[in-house]
């Protein structure tokens, strides 16, 4: 059989199957068609046609996957190949009999370039500095991640009336991110040529204890509009 997959590859097999689990657990599952997900990194999944993303079964990386001589009793009730996924670092072995193979293929996937969130912080930020104006007419942007004795503020403006404001920007606005703003104005207020010094908290949605926390502390809280801020949604185009 193949072993496990080379560079950044993925096996990917389609075949009628029992699969027995032995180790901290044990579990059997009935010959049926399921589909076999073997990756680089040793890991097997064994999935049905059902049950969302969640697999049946499988074993976690690192692990080996061999190929043992079948049983003459499997071999009568008709296994053609049996796979051991034995685990590196425990005890635990998934044992899986092959009755027919219907596809069995392996592709290389190739560079993976890694999950990029749509809409995360940073990004949110890099729209917010293009646009201050959501903030509040007469601002103007000083610099981003405007740096204190504890990490760097998200942005830093200065509005018509020669003040500085200090601005957070989160995507879900917390009690916990009112206290991070908290901590950079009383830092930043220590800084006379920073007078007068105000903060803002921008987020996509903030939570009403946060809101209240801040109000109290004399910071403003701004509600983000983060498909307008993309240009994907035109206020004209609106009915309410």
């Amino acid at each position: 059989m193949h072993q496990t997959p080379e560079g950044k590859t993925v096996r990917i097999v389609i075949a009628q199957c029992s699969v027995d689990y032995s180790g901290r657990l044990d579990a059997h599952l009935e010959p049926a068609k399921r589909l076999l997900v073997i990756k680089k990194d040793g890991s097997v999944l064994v999935h049905s046609d059902g049950g969302s993303y969640k697999p049946l079964n499988w074993m976690s990386p690192p692990a080996t996957i061999t190929e043992v001589e079948v049983g003459s009793a499997d071999k009568k009730a008709g296994v053609i190949e049996s796979w051991a996924v034995a685990a590196d670092k425990t005890d635990d072995v998934l044992l899986i009999n092959i009755y027919e193979i219907f596809h069995d293929i392996t592709e290389d996937l190739g560079e993976e370039p890694g999950l990029i969130k749509d809409g995360v912080e940073a990004h949110l930020q890099k729209l917010l500095a293009e646009q201050v104006n959501v903030l509040g007419k007469g601002l103007e942007l000083v610099r981003r991640e405007y740096p204190t004795a504890i990490g760097p503020v998200d942005l830093m403006l200065l509005d018509d009336a020669g003040g500085h404001v200090a601005v957070e920007v989160k995507r879900r606005g917390e009690i916990d991110g009112v206290e991070q703003l908290t901590r950079y104005l009383e830092l930043l207020g220590r800084d006379t040529t920073l007078q007068p010094l105000r903060g803002i908290f921008a987020a996509q949605e903030i939570r009403p204890q946060a809101r209240v926390l801040a109000e109290d502390r004399g910071i403003e809280c701004v509600v983000l509009d983060y498909d307008a801020m993309r240009g994907m949604d035109n206020p004209e185009d609106r009915l309410f």
